[in-house]
């Protein structure tokens, strides 16, 4: 796509040319970047002489002009109810993430359901076979209840066994928890994860690249473990066979220079075999326990403080980075907020910092992630 050279257009055009093309079928990735390299998003009307001019097959040619009436006022939802509680991100939005825009073929337009905020977490996926066997399943939900307990958004499928294991013990946890869909994103696949669906769309988060009104099919499941491995700077494999769904997501990840993580089992279970095999290629470190990912990968510090809270590093080695990057003054008030948490007024009138300054450095703490601002308007350490 490489949406960065596409910012000169006007941003409004370019959506509904997205959103107008999207939900015509056959009409895919290459076939959205074809129509934005021929500036299909300048002309009013899109007449079947120039979709063909500017590279369209005679069929898409076809298909578009026909489909293309009124595409100034297109919009990605198929009812306006919709649009009550689904958002449609383009990369042109900026809650669109980043991580996205960074692959390959970034989608052009995900649909999303629930806590948008969850799109920018660090995040870790967690996959699996369908069929874990009870060490696989008592393994995901050990390993997601952890990790998200440490800060790390869960990013997982919505499938049977190892997903809905890793949804489900991080639904309620610090990190919090995303569902990518293979599904349109008002369509709950397996069926009998509705109940984990619509909790996803209220505490958690639900995406979907699909467009409304597509048949499942096997390409879709693909499509989905791409954006899993993409949305995550950490995948882990807890259980997995040679054939496992779960091992193209690991191969995303390897892709795209992902940290890659596999949990062994035993030698043999044929649900182990594809974990295994991970492990003794190389391609996968071996995962024994969560706290390991953070010993491991020190880049994953900004969540520390919730680690040490879930006994997942040293309270003394989170005390060392409670201190570190900030200003004399900020230490100061992160050492007061300590004793106990404070209202902006009862901090004002104990440090007699000027108001304006004082709220910067409130300001700056909370985006370091070293202070947060509770009910009540009232800040605590983290």
């Amino acid at each position: 796509m490489e949406a960065r050279c596409l910012k000169a257009m006007p941003v409004q055009r370019i959506k509904q040319m997205i959103f107008a093309l999207h939900r015509i079928t056959g009409i895919g990735w290459h076939a959205i970047k074809r129509a934005a390299d021929g500036q299909l998003w300048q002309k009013d009307e899109w007449s079947f002489e120039y979709l063909r001019e500017i590279g369209f097959n005679t069929a898409q040619a076809e298909k578009i002009s026909q489909a293309s009436e009124g595409w100034q006022i297109s919009n990605p939802l198929p009812d306006r109810n919709f649009a009550n509680y689904i958002h449609a991100l383009t990369p042109f939005d900026s809650q669109y993430p980043q991580l996205l825009q960074e692959i390959a073929q970034p989608p052009w337009l995900i649909y999303a359901v629930g806590r948008l905020e969850l799109l920018h977490n660090q995040a870790i996926a967690i996959v699996g076979t369908r069929m874990p066997t009870s060490y696989g399943r008592q393994t995901a939900l050990k390993l997601s209840q952890e990790l998200s307990g440490g800060g790390l958004t869960i990013v997982s499928g919505l499938a049977r066994g190892i997903d809905a294991c890793a949804h489900e013990a991080a639904l309620e946890r610090p990190g919090g928890t995303i569902a990518v869909l293979p599904t349109p994103i008002n369509v709950c696949y397996p069926p009998e994860h509705q109940l984990l669906y619509n909790k996803l769309s209220v505490s958690g988060l639900l995406i979907s690249e699909t467009p409304f009104g597509t048949r499942l099919h096997p390409g879709q499941f693909h499509q989905r473990n791409r954006i899993i491995a993409a949305l995550s700077a950490v995948t882990v494999v807890v259980e997995s066979a040679q054939s496992s769904g779960s091992l193209i997501t690991a191969k995303h990840a390897f892709e795209m220079n992902k940290e890659l993580f596999a949990v062994p089992g035993q030698i043999q279970s044929p649900k182990s075999a594809g974990t295994n095999e991970l492990i003794r290629t190389g391609a996968a470190r071996l995962l024994s326990e969560a706290k390991q990912i953070f010993e491991e990968l020190s880049w994953l510090r900004p969540v520390r403080g919730k680690m040490a809270e879930n006994g997942l590093v040293s309270a003394k080695s989170a005390e060392q980075d409670r201190w570190m990057g900030l200003s004399e003054e900020e230490a100061g008030l992160v050492q007061l907020l300590q004793e106990e948490p404070l209202s902006r007024d009862e901090i004002f009138e104990r440090l007699s910092i000027p108001f304006g300054h004082l709220n910067i450095l409130l300001l700056n703490l909370c985006i370091k992630q070293k202070i947060e601002l509770q009910a009540g308007s009232v800040y605590r350490v983290l």
